[in-house]
């Protein structure tokens, strides 16, 4: 199964490149964020994105980052398979 996992931004580390640094799950992972309207890339550091497979597919608020990890949580061994793979891809 194949979900977006909320990240939170903790800082930027291309900015030519649209690429910055978001936390999953306790693992440090780089993503794109060129899928997104944002402008400069400081204005997400401390936000929360969704993101699969590398990239940023939307900007959303820290509510909704909770709740959907809460859910995630909830779905038990699909949640903590991704969270495996994206251990094993770090």
């Amino acid at each position: 199964m194949c979900l977006a996992i909320p990240g939170r931004v903790v800082k930027v580390v291309d900015e030519s490149d649209q690429l910055v640094q978001v936390e999953v799950g306790g693992v440090r992972r780089t993503v794109h964020v060129g899928l997104l309207d944002c402008g400069e890339l400081s204005s997400l550091v401390g936000g929360w994105v969704l993101i699969h497979v590398g990239f940023a597919l939307s900007r959303i608020d820290e509510s909704e980052a909770r709740a959907t990890l809460e859910l995630l949580e909830q779905m038990g061994d699909d949640y903590r398979q991704e969270l495996r793979e994206i251990r094993a891809s770090a």
